[in-house]
């Protein structure tokens, strides 16, 4: 492959993260109220768990959007093979995070 072609696969990697992202984002602000909710009638160490739980990993989503939209914006990519294998990780554990949070959000849920 040749350096415009990586490019255009890395952006269109990044694009997917990103999107993917933005869903984590939303169930886990969804989590988190909802913890709050139960955390304000319950008041349980468990709960109370949860909650810090829901925070840690919605503000570690937001670095890494915040992170991926700064690096598209300001041009900051790897434009090599091993950054295609990169981005391909990074949307392999956004989409795992993405099933177990829709799975956590739909338990709660219930």
């Amino acid at each position: 492959m040749n350096p415009t072609e990586l490019l255009l696969i890395n952006n269109i990697l990044i694009y997917i993260a990103i999107i993917i992202g933005i869903i984590n984002i939303g169930l886990l602000t969804g989590l988190t109220h909802f913890y709050k909710e139960s955390y304000k009638e319950i008041a349980s160490k468990f709960t109370i768990g949860l909650l810090y739980f829901s925070i840690i990993l919605l503000i570690g989503n937001i670095l890494v959007i915040l992170f991926l939209f700064l690096s598209l914006i300001m041009g900051i990519e790897i434009n090599e093979f091993s950054g295609t294998l990169v981005y391909t990780a990074l949307v392999l554990i956004n989409l795992s995070q993405l099933i177990a949070f829709a799975i956590l959000f739909k338990i709660t849920w219930e």
